[in-house]
């Protein structure tokens, strides 16, 4: 993972979204990710909810790591839709509140997702001029990594923030 990453801070617009929630633990859990977006994608493409090339695919998290219990985590598998989609079962609808972001853009191995949080959250937020606020953290997933030449994640970490 490259550490000289650059993080900016910008205003992002509230998402509509469709979701699966999971609550437990999830870190490093590849097979539990696949398994969520998986059902995710399986309900969304019948529904001709993937073809919009606007399509934004994230997790939403919305406990700290260092002050919840790892079994009581939760996080939300999550896809972009038009605002008048009907969901149905274990699929919820939500909105992504907007707001003022902290935004690095990552390029990732699998088990390289919490260096990168750490260095979002350790590095460089304590010398930014903003604190995190009360909204949940996002991992916005802007590539397929089968179809990286080096089965790479492009992923940019959000977390919200506001000035100090």
């Amino acid at each position: 993972m490259k550490k000289d990453v650059k993080i900016e801070v910008k205003e992002m617009p509230e998402l509509n979204v469709a979701y699966i929630q999971h609550i437990g633990p999830y870190k490093g859990d590849t097979k539990l990710f696949a398994g969520l977006f998986g059902k995710l994608m399986g309900w969304a493409g019948p529904r001709g909810l993937l073809s919009s090339p606007k399509i934004m695919v994230l997790s939403v998290y919305y406990d700290d790591p260092k002050t919840t219990e790892e079994d009581k985590f939760r996080m939300s598998a999550c896809i972009t839709v038009p605002e008048d989609t009907e969901v149905e079962g274990e699929i919820g609808k939500m909105t992504v509140p907007g707001g003022m972001y902290a935004v690095g853009r990552f390029e990732l191995d699998p088990d390289e997702y919490e260096d990168a949080w750490n260095l979002v959250y350790g590095d460089w937020l304590p010398e930014s001029g903003y604190q995190s606020d009360d909204r949940p953290s996002l991992e916005i997933y802007r590539n397929d990594p089968n179809e990286h030449p080096e089965n790479k994640h492009i992923v940019d970490i959000c977390i919200p923030v506001k000035p100090l």
